[in-house]
């Protein structure tokens, strides 16, 4: 059996943290991670540090009154970069979300230091709009 890349364990983790331990989440990333998210909707934007990306992930659950949740399907990692496919689902001003989303991150030193959001799915921007 092959052991998984420690890369993968990480975001692994990360995902496990979502929504219930910010403080993993926090040294799950880099002094000076940039968190991306594309677009022109109210979460879009470049989010950095730990603190700015923890509240960032923060306000999405405000943002959905504690309905949105992820769920995570395949986690692709090398040395370098790490590619995770997820479901998110959610509510917010009665539109409902549920769709395949990825995060791609670019990871040195056992950290998380750029993460680029991309939504597979028309939706997401009318859900976040």
């Amino acid at each position: 059996m092959t052991e998984e890349h420690p890369n993968a364990a990480l975001v692994r983790r990360l995902f496990a943290a979502f929504g219930r331990d910010p403080k993993v989440i926090a040294a799950a990333l880099s002094r000076d991670v940039v968190w991306r998210v594309p677009g022109n909707t109210a979460m879009s934007g470049e989010y950095r540090g730990p603190l700015d990306v923890v509240a960032f992930l923060r306000r999405t659950g405000t943002e959905t009154e504690g309905t949105y949740r992820s769920s995570l399907h395949t986690v692709l990692a090398d040395d370098d970069w790490a590619v995770a496919i997820y479901r998110a689902m959610g509510t917010r001003n009665g539109i409902d979300l549920d769709v395949d989303q990825a995060l791609v991150m670019r990871i040195s030193d056992g950290r998380i230091t750029e993460v680029t959001a991309v939504p597979l799915d028309s939706s997401f921007d009318a859900f976040w709009a």
